[in-house]
């Protein structure tokens, strides 16, 4: 008796995952041509800065997108998991270019400050401001679609909005001491590109730290275990569970579980146990793609 995969929720959560993607791109370059032109007509490099980090989050956004339509193939001979992987591999080009515009927005922002700058134009802080509020939003939409559809790609896409609501922030600390105190603090707009560059660098770590950790199979699904040994125990027969072991393949779970059963059963009623134990599983936690069973007696 086995379960089949539930392809129409992997394929909504996949459309999901896709949409917001798109939305990303679209947003990235509306929010990269308002903050480069405003940098240049309002004379402040932080926002140009700014803009260039949104750039490159154009191109992220794409790598995105199509990172989320080759995970979401179904399984064939040569890829029996799937194609899930592709996500924290995505996730790696998509943190390569956040640090290489990071450094290129600290290297310019460093010859900056060793020559004479414009003041920033105060029509400038209203622009950022605007800018601040919109990238909040975004952050807080895709973490939140990051968790419906499980995607680590997601999670990177808010991340990168969160990033370039900081660098935005940065710059309107940064417009706004130059503005307020005169020319004699005009390199402050370019002190904040250079913080900008910092928090864009650090915020490159917080992406890449749980991609690698998927890409390594490490043990990071503390909740989804307790989850899992909670619903195993409804199923009558199944006595506890020891062993949990659990791998992400993009959207979905792959699942090594040892569960108890009674030591008197017959080998028969172990195995209809194990069946029964993983379409429970499968039917409650929607997210497992499959789940490999191994009975332990009791008092073994």
């Amino acid at each position: 008796m086995l379960i089949s995969i539930d392809y129409p929720l992997i394929e909504k959560r996949a459309r999901t995952a896709i949409r917001a993607a798109q939305t990303s791109i679209a947003g990235n370059i509306v929010l990269a041509t308002i903050k480069i032109l405003t940098g240049w007509l309002g004379n402040s490099f932080a926002m140009i800065a700014d803009g260039i980090e949104s750039l490159a989050d154009v191109f992220s956004s794409a790598i995105t997108w199509l990172g989320l339509r080759y995970a979401n193939k179904p399984p064939d001979h040569n890829h029996p998991y799937g194609h899930g992987r592709v996500e924290p591999l995505i996730t790696f080009l998509s943190v390569g270019f956040l640090i290489g515009s990071a450094i290129f927005i600290a290297i310019q922002a460093i010859s900056n400050i060793q020559s004479p700058q414009k003041t920033p134009k105060p029509f400038v802080l209203i622009v950022l401001a605007i800018i601040i509020t919109t990238k909040e939003v975004f952050y807080r939409l895709f973490r939140r679609k990051s968790k419906e559809t499980y995607s680590s790609l997601l999670a990177a896409e808010a991340w990168h909005h969160r990033s370039d609501a900081l660098t935005s922030l940065a710059a309107f600390i940064g417009v706004g001491i130059a503005v307020l105190f005169g020319p004699r603090y005009a390199s402050a707009d370019s002190w904040a590109a250079l913080v900008a560059a910092g928090i864009i660098i650090y915020n490159s770590y917080l992406i890449f730290r749980p991609a690698l950790g998927e890409i390594m199979d490490e043990n990071i699904y503390h909740d989804l275990i307790s989850r899992i040994r909670e619903v195993a125990i409804e199923v009558p027969g199944i006595l506890g569970t020891e062993k949990c072991l659990i791998r992400k393949m993009g959207m979905q779970y792959h699942v090594d579980l040892h569960a108890i059963v009674s030591s008197d059963i017959t080998v028969k009623k172990g195995h209809e146990h194990a069946h029964e134990l993983k379409d429970h599983l499968m039917k409650k936690i929607p997210e497992i793609a499959e789940v490999h069973i191994h009975i332990e007696p009791d008092e073994y």
